[in-house]
């Protein structure tokens, strides 16, 4: 699971401030959780169903300056739920999104890319559980996919609180939103990113985003 764009915007973009307990779920290799300790001081529990990669995790973590703060659990956010009593302050997920379409052969990389074992009502409904109740829930997801989540959140009780419209150059179509959610009525925030100004050529509000990460800039 290689490192992908759609993790390293969640990582950069999600608000960590007054954050203390953070939940990853579906951590792959543990981009988002190492990402969000550099940009805090908060204790972070990831969740992986994957073997392997949760072994990644925990191998990435070990080798960190974050290792203390970071805690790998190898499970389903399903499982996690039922003896978590944890409530935290901030729950990333960089989840699984294709419904009914072709799988990779690879089983893992199908874990990772589909939404058979964490749907978003699976993905709500934990984090309906687990945050506290001013917390905040951050996901990344394709246009469509964001637009049934705006459909399914309000069940949960879950009001929107920020989205970010990504493009991947000026003239493309909108391609990934990132999504805030929390349980109390909140001023709602909208803006929109676009990555390339023209071919590997980054925009300055992308750079400046994700500066902190790449050894190149």
């Amino acid at each position: 699971m290689k490192v992908g764009t759609d993790g390293v915007l969640l990582g950069a973009w999600t608000d960590t401030s007054g954050v203390e307990r953070i939940l990853d779920i579906g951590t792959g290799t543990g981009l988002v959780a190492l990402m969000l300790a550099q940009r805090s001081r908060a204790h972070i529990d990831a969740v992986e169903i994957d073997r392997d990669a949760c072994s990644q995790a925990r191998e990435n973590v070990m080798r960190s300056p974050f290792s203390d703060r970071i805690s790998v659990y190898h499970c389903s956010i399903q499982d996690y739920a039922k003896t978590c009593t944890e409530r935290y302050d901030l729950i990333v997920s960089n989840p699984p999104f294709f419904a009914n379409a072709y799988k990779a052969p690879n089983f893992e990389r199908a874990i990772a890319r589909h939404s058979d074992r964490l749907d978003q009502s699976d993905l709500l409904q934990a984090a309906q559980q687990l945050l506290s109740q001013n917390g905040r829930l951050a996901v990344i997801y394709p246009t469509e996919a964001s637009q049934t989540l705006d459909q399914k959140a309000p069940a949960f009780g879950f009001f929107c609180y920020r989205k970010l419209y990504v493009k991947p150059t000026l003239n493309s179509p909108i391609k990934r939103v990132l999504i805030v959610l929390g349980k109390n009525r909140s001023e709602y925030q909208e803006n929109t990113l676009t990555i390339e100004a023209d071919r590997h050529i980054y925009t300055a509000e992308f750079i400046a985003l994700i500066k902190e990460f790449y050894l190149k800039y």
